[in-house]
């Protein structure tokens, strides 16, 4: 049995974060997958794990833990890899989890399933959720100008944050060449020995046809 496993599908950006830290450090861990398009973070067998219903949620020595920001704070003291060095960088990280989470994935996670997965979406709030997406990738993108990483000058849990949710450009209907340095910065990431596209990493890809 692995010593992490963390329930997960491929199509979730929030459960491809820690997955993509589980890979990158070498970790024994393993998938539980997930049928969130069948139905199952709705039944009350699936709220008995996670009271809020939603992936990814890891299991590791006795702890059951939810929502990725915890999560890869976590990994990061458990596998000594990713975290910050110092008091000052521990903000920094805190800081962009939590822009991540309010702004970039929410608005970006919330377009993509509109856009992709949603049947007969409503145009003006499919508008608008581009427009707010656009607008948190014009600050990360301003942010990464003449930086390699988003926190001191390694790939710490800040970046797998943030780009959890980037690797689906045609599902998400963007080219990253208009956001160069957004650009620059996944291809950084993907270069990372051990790197796994979500789909690649995660079961639950392609869905059935009538999921």
């Amino acid at each position: 049995m692995a010593e992490y496993t963390l329930y997960a599908f491929a199509q979730s950006g929030n459960a491809y974060k820690p997955a993509l830290m589980l890979e990158l450090a070498g970790a024994d861990w393993a998938p539980r997958f997930v049928d969130y398009f069948g139905g199952e973070t709705r039944t009350p067998e699936y709220r008995a794990i996670n009271v809020m219903g939603e992936a990814p949620v890891l299991e590791h020595r006795g702890l059951r833990l939810t929502q990725s920001g915890v999560i890869l704070d976590y990994l990061a003291g458990t596998l000594g890899r990713f975290g910050p060095r110092d008091g000052d960088e521990r903000r920094e990280v805190l800081r962009w989890l939590l822009f991540d989470n309010h702004k970039l994935t929410s608005y970006t996670a919330t377009y993509r399933f509109m856009r992709t997965f949603a049947q007969d979406p409503d145009p003006g709030a499919l508008a608008e959720f581009r427009r707010r997406a656009e607008a948190a990738w014009g600050v990360l993108d301003a942010h990464l100008a003449g930086r390699h990483y988003v926190v001191g000058d390694g790939l710490t849990i800040a970046d797998l944050s943030l780009a959890g949710y980037l690797f689906w450009p045609d599902e998400i209907g963007v080219d990253w060449s208009a956001y160069p340095n957004i650009a620059a910065w996944l291809a950084r990431i993907a270069a990372t020995p051990r790197w796994r596209h979500p789909y690649e990493l995660l079961p639950g890809h392609p869905r059935p046809a009538a999921a």
